[in-house]
């Protein structure tokens, strides 16, 4: 099976999706920056992951917010302390898959925290 390597998330509120993502643990090496030509924007390296983020595409408005994001947390409840309560959908509960909680994203992208 392959590794995820890359994950590239587009939005209109950079900064704010940066300071989020931060306190999910995406905060190793976060850089705004851009390469050559290309839009500034943001990158961080969590081990084997590069998550990016980068604005709306020119005629673009709105954020797609259909994708599900899931990550691993070492300490949920924690977790879920620090992030505004307009963010938390589902509060941490024990499932099949493990101590799992439901947030979203400024843009309302849906994002499984799983606590294995």
């Amino acid at each position: 099976m392959p590794d995820l390597n890359l994950l590239v998330i587009k939005t209109s509120q950079l900064a704010e999706h940066a300071a989020f993502y931060a306190k999910l643990g995406f905060h190793f090496q976060f850089d705004y920056h851009r390469h050559g030509t290309g839009p500034y924007h943001y990158a961080s390296i969590n081990g084997n992951i590069v998550l990016e983020i980068y604005p709306l595409p020119k005629g673009i408005t709105v954020a797609d917010n259909t994708t599900r994001l899931g990550f691993k947390i070492a300490d949920l409840d924690n977790l879920i302390k620090e992030l505004p309560e307009e963010n938390i959908l589902t509060a941490p509960a024990s499932t099949a898959w493990g101590y799992t909680a439901i947030i979203q994203d400024p843009d309302g992208r849906k994002i499984e925290l799983v606590q294995p």
